[in-house]
């Protein structure tokens, strides 16, 4: 199986400007995904999907291909990241690609580790998913302490479980998706239209390594993690 890594980052983030070049423990965002990809033996491309040119000279300067510009209407607020990466499966088949999965890395989690992208594709090749993901272990608990909210006001739980639960442990397990890694062949991602309507299969990852950046208070809690993992720079 050939696998190619696909970064995504527009460059119009308006909670957090700039956020996918922000640099963490002197290294960007961006170029942190960049290396992780590349450090992999299996990953013969790795291609960033942008609309901004500063973000592809960055892209280009840490090594990854960006052989095409994100067009305008997959690059707003609102545009869903899977047409993004069928644009990308598009470009890479007209390119001459065939017969290939992607590695999904995206920037807002840098605390990544090689491993963890390692076990994601090990788990792929050794299933018969059609995609994994990446989970942590839960805070909470849509069975005991996650609430809607009525019209009236009034709270309820997400999920009524059957029995009374007095105990965030005693409920259902539940896990927290993370961003660590999407692996997809694009031949699914051509003929569905998210993960879930196929197999999936997930691999568990350390809180300290799961945190997803989207606003600058998460940044500051990568800041403080990054430094105990890989050491004051």
């Amino acid at each position: 199986m050939k696998y190619i890594s696909i970064i995504c980052v527009r460059g119009g983030s308006k909670g957090f400007p700039k956020k996918n070049i922000h640099k963490l423990n002197g290294k960007s965002l961006l170029a942190r995904a960049i290396e992780i990809a590349k450090d992999n033996k299996k990953i013969s491309r790795v291609i960033v999907s942008t609309d901004s040119e500063e973000f592809a000279s960055i892209a280009l300067e840490n090594g990854a291909e960006v052989p095409f510009m994100r067009p305008s209407e997959l690059a707003e607020d609102g545009s869903p990241e899977w047409l993004v990466w069928r644009h990308a499966i598009e470009y890479l088949e007209n390119d001459g690609e065939t017969n290939f999965s992607l590695v999904v890395l995206p920037v807002t989690a840098p605390l990544r580790n090689t491993s963890d992208v390692d076990r994601c594709i090990e788990e792929f090749e050794s299933s018969e998913a059609d995609s994994v993901i990446t989970v942590t272990e839960a805070n909470r608990s849509p069975y005991f302490n996650m609430v809607n909210l009525d019209n009236n006001g009034y709270s309820s739980l997400v999920i009524r479980p059957r029995d009374v639960v007095t105990r965030r442990q005693d409920a259902p397990e539940v896990f927290d998706m993370t961003t660590i890694a999407f692996i997809v062949s694009a031949s699914f991602v051509k003929l569905n239209n998210n993960l879930f309507e196929g197999k999936v299969r997930s691999v568990m990852i350390p809180k300290e390594r799961s945190i997803d950046i989207d606003t600058p208070y998460d940044m500051e809690i990568a800041e403080f993690l990054a430094k105990k993992l890989e050491g004051a720079k």
